[in-house]
């Protein structure tokens, strides 16, 4: 048994050895915001990636520490190379022409201050990594410290099709990455991917962004319940073939105008626009809905869902506005095919709803109250969704028409006018079409 003097002794001796052991942060929550920056250049049979993230984002790391929590530089390097294996090129993937490259050589690591700006550009992040290390004494808490890392991959050619898949969505709640990828003939893509947009052509061929875009635009159609309602609302009065190809055709070529001009520039681009473009989408449903049970006619409907189908143009550039930065030099193309993944979308629910609204109006009620039941179902989502969105408008100030503005709206307007006198050719021939068949029936 221990006498008091050597418990003692014991005591005090573990104390010193919990004192003199360096500090080891404790596993801590993930952050909220994390922004990487990324700058990718192939050159002769190598690809270099530099990539500039967080320290605090790499966690569970046994992050060598001095005091109250500063970053112990001296000892740091064999971590810092751990993290930038477990927490980065573990899951970044990187393809030369469709084959996933293999595991990088981690070439250099280096930890920078909040306020160093040598990622800027590709040559000074370079000098960054390879220049000396920050000083052993500087006082930096670990968590505020940035993770420089250089990778260096194998490649064939520098030249060839190259793809990403950045992965890095694990290191924060809302992770951005901003990518700029240097081509050898000095033409620089940059990427802002906030989300998981799977694997990113970095100079993609047109046939990929369009299939990308057509891909977009045909599950938009699918994913949305503003526009689906919005074709319910078009097939339930009109389920013939015939009255639907000039309706179809009308908010077709709207929904175009207004989206192709928005992605060149012609759209505002002021805070309230958005807000006030889905208020109004919201209005367009209860409209449709209040029209069919008031009694829908062809000539008036395509009209209206020509201007209805202008705004809707508009919400299909909000969600275009982040994705077409992976169109890469073929933005016509991949508008274009987003188009066209929209309409295969749309004749995807048209070739359900219209057998099925066939079915329910001959075996469960009559047309004319299935109809009016169906609208005012609709017509009473759309004014929830009108109401809660046009709380949302109300935030922002009362818009100005300036000049700029002006312009803006003179320009679109200009291209809807000559969008709607294609429309009405195509209604005019449809008309003639439909009166040729009667006539023939009638002879017969």
């Amino acid at each position: 048994m221990l006498t008091r003097r050597p418990r003692w002794a014991a005591l005090a001796a573990v104390l010193l050895l919990v004192l003199m052991r360096p500090a080891v942060p404790a596993a801590h929550e993930v952050p909220n915001e994390v922004t990487v920056q990324a700058l990718l250049r192939p050159s002769g049979t190598e690809l270099v990636l530099l990539v500039r993230a967080p320290l605090e984002a790499m966690r569970d790391m046994q992050v060598p520490v001095l005091g109250p929590g500063y970053l112990d530089i001296s000892r740091a390097d064999p971590i810092l190379r751990e993290a930038a294996q477990v927490w980065i090129s573990d899951y970044v993937q990187v393809y030369e022409g469709g084959q996933r490259l293999s595991r990088p050589e981690v070439r250099a690591v280096r930890v920078s201050l909040p306020s160093d700006r040598s990622f800027a550009s590709f040559e000074a992040a370079m000098a960054s990594l390879h220049g000396p290390r920050l000083p052993d004494d500087i006082d930096l808490y670990w968590e505020q410290g940035l993770l420089d890392v250089m990778f260096v991959y194998p490649i064939t050619s520098e030249t060839a099709a190259f793809a990403i898949e950045p992965g890095l969505t694990r290191l924060g709640l809302n992770v951005n990455v901003v990518l700029r990828f240097l081509m050898p003939g000095g033409v620089e893509r940059v990427f802002d991917i906030h989300e998981e947009h799977g694997l990113v052509a970095l100079d993609p061929r047109w046939h990929q962004s369009a299939y990308r875009f057509v891909r977009e635009g045909f599950f938009h159609i699918l994913d949305g319940p503003d526009h689906l309602l919005f074709l319910l609302c078009l097939v339930i009065p009109f389920r013939r073939v015939r009255p639907l190809v000039v309706i179809v055709t009308s908010f077709t070529i709207a929904h175009s105008v207004t989206l192709i001009a928005s992605a060149f520039g012609m759209a505002p681009d002021a805070l309230w626009f958005p807000p006030l473009v889905e208020t109004l989408i919201a209005v367009s449903i209860v409209y449709m809905a209040f029209e069919n049970i008031a009694g829908a006619r062809l000539q008036r409907r395509w009209w209206v869902t020509f201007g209805f189908g202008l705004i809707h143009g508009f919400g299909f550039a909000f969600l275009l506005r982040d994705t077409l930065q992976l169109a890469g030099s073929h933005v016509v193309t991949s508008l274009l095919a987003f188009n066209v993944g929209v309409e295969l979308g749309q004749l995807v629910v048209l070739a359900v709803l219209l057998p099925s609204l066939g079915l329910l109006f001959r075996f469960v009620v009559a047309e004319r109250m299935g109809t009016i039941l169906l609208s005012a179902l609709v017509a009473h989502t759309g004014w929830h969704w009108a109401t809660e969105r046009w709380e949302a408008f109300s935030q922002f100030p009362t818009p100005v028409v300036d000049a700029a503005l002006a312009a803006t709206l003179i320009r679109v307007l200009m291209l809807a006018i000559a969008a709607w006198v294609v429309v009405w050719g195509v209604a005019r021939w449809v008309d003639r079409s439909g009166d040729s068949e009667d006539k023939n029936l009638v002879i017969s």
